[in-house]
């Protein structure tokens, strides 16, 4: 596996775990009370991989192809155990798991969204970047193949999909869209290529052939064009 293929976590000097009605939270080692505004708004994520700004994102789904998503957490009073991470497609109906390492997953591409998808795609509550190769996952046997399609970026808490928006815990979050393609490969003229979207008039000039035939074709009119005129 590629040396990028790792997750990145953000420093925190808090420790993580799961708040209950209290808002107090277990530490590793020890107990630590957090009091939450009640106007605190909920928390969420920013991505900042592939930048918001950019124009539609295409990957390739490719050997050696990776994708790299990043975000920034922001509001949370409540800092989640894990973050899992999966790509969905309504072409198909599938859920993916994210996750730069498949080996070992027993996914089968049909996931369900509740937070147990597989461990290759949960990752520590401090993760903020994670790199993706589609093509790796698709080697797993029974992996439901990727379609050519769009896919919406899912992340969210130990707490599932579906947990309620609730102030100082991060929401679940379901916003960047991409999509996904295979690339063909290269077919010559000569290997019976056809431009799709031109005219017959045009794919007849692409032609070698044809276009040796049209331009002796016009010299010859234009030679007996010129001893017409003297």
């Amino acid at each position: 596996m590629s040396s990028q293929a790792s997750a990145t976590q953000a420093p925190s000097g808090s420790a993580s775990g799961s708040a209950g009605a209290s808002g107090s939270r277990n530490a590793t080692s020890s107990t630590t009370s957090i009091s939450i505004p009640a106007t605190a708004g909920a928390g969420g994520i920013t991505v900042t991989q592939p930048p918001s700004t950019a124009s539609a994102s295409y990957y390739k789904i490719a050997k050696d192809s990776w994708i790299t998503f990043g975000w920034n957490m922001t509001s949370l009073y409540v800092h989640p155990t894990s973050l899992t991470i999966v790509a969905s497609c309504s072409a198909n109906g599938n859920v993916y798991p994210v996750g730069p390492n498949p080996t070992g997953s027993s996914s089968s591409g049909n996931g369900s969204s509740n937070g147990n998808s597989t461990s290759a795609n949960v990752f520590p509550g401090n993760t903020t970047q994670v790199v993706w190769n589609p093509y790796d996952w698709e080697q797993i046997p029974g992996q439901v193949p990727f379609a050519e399609a769009t896919y919406v970026l899912k992340i969210y808490d130990e707490r599932g999909d579906g947990a309620a928006v609730k102030g100082g815990y991060l929401s679940p979050y379901a916003g960047t869209n991409f999509m996904m393609y295979r690339p063909k490969s290269y077919t010559s003229l000569g290997d019976g290529w056809k431009c799709s979207t031109c005219s017959d008039a045009l794919e007849t000039l692409s032609r070698p052939a044809h276009l040796t035939i049209i331009t002796s074709f016009i010299i010859m009119i234009i030679s007996f064009w010129g001893i017409l005129r003297r």
